[in-house]
């Protein structure tokens, strides 16, 4: 009776924790913070779909760790030596042996239907899209491409001595991606010479960026803000220096800032952007 009662505040207490550690971290998005606990809010349909999935997992994985446990110390117990001193000699038990077997593929069976459907919403792009962003990734910094607009700039780390109030160190760029809230984008994946990744936490996506291939990923932010992702593949020694930085606006806002980065940026060819930057490296 007494084991029981210690599974059942156990599972109670686990799953409370799992179910409330992304409330504990509901002001602020897009960023981590210290002591987070659980993943960061998400402000798209696939992070929300992501942090389901995983809190079902943690449940799950926890009730068979406790499971194992009771069974364990059931077994040391029931089958010690002293309460057991003639040992059974039982080679076969048909019940256990199909138990064994069937209860592992419905847990598995459970945890695939809805990793599926995540896998499949992340891949497959949506047939309207709103903005269409190229990101390539260069040893050590991004350059992104406004495909229709034919705007492109780079988009580098802002050092720690030159951080303004407010701004986050080793997240914040000084040219970052901007995007109208509410709005599909699709974002191509490209690399010039190493592997990287694009990853932003809070939209629950990643991509490899490859040289010589395209990739894609898609994402639609519904929480004006401003959201930070790093680069999530090893590139090189300075693979920690090369951030990501979204701002998601309102549409009126993003009108505006196009109409300055098409005077600031504007490149008649929208496919190779500025390098200057690198010639000086």
């Amino acid at each position: 009776m007494r084991v029981d009662r210690l599974l059942g505040w156990g599972i109670s207490a686990i799953t409370a924790l799992g179910a409330s550690a992304p409330a504990w971290a509901e002001e602020v998005y897009g960023q981590p913070r210290p002591w987070q606990l659980g993943l960061q809010p998400g402000v798209t349909s696939l992070k929300e779909g992501i942090g389901d999935f995983h809190n079902l997992l943690l449940i799950i994985i926890t009730l068979i760790t406790i499971f194992v446990l009771a069974l364990l110390v059931y077994v040391m117990f029931k089958f010690s030596a002293k309460n057991n001193p003639v040992p059974s000699k039982t080679s076969h038990n048909t019940l256990v042996e199909v138990a064994w077997t069937v209860v592992p593929i419905m847990i598995l069976v459970v945890i695939a239907v809805p990793s599926f459907k995540i896998l499949y919403d992340q891949e497959r792009i949506p047939e309207k899209v709103d903005l269409t962003i190229k990101a390539t990734g260069y040893q050590w910094y991004w350059g992104y491409e406004y495909q229709d607009q034919k705007v492109a700039f780079e988009s580098r780390l802002v050092e720690e001595k030159d951080l303004k109030p407010g701004e986050l160190r080793l997240l914040t760029v000084d040219n970052p991606v901007v995007v109208p809230v509410n709005a599909t984008i699709r974002v191509l994946t490209t690399a010039s010479d190493v592997v990287h990744a694009w990853t932003v936490p809070a939209f629950g996506v990643k991509k490899d960026a490859y040289p010589g291939r395209i990739n894609q990923l898609w994402f639609k932010a519904e929480r004006i803000g401003t959201y930070y992702g790093q680069c999530s593949e090893l590139c090189g020694t300075l693979h920690g220096y090369m951030p990501i930085m979204v701002k998601v606006v309102s549409p009126e806002d993003f009108a505006k800032w196009m109409d300055e980065a098409k005077k600031k940026f504007a490149s008649e060819d929208a496919e190779e952007p500025k390098r200057l930057a690198a010639v000086r490296d």
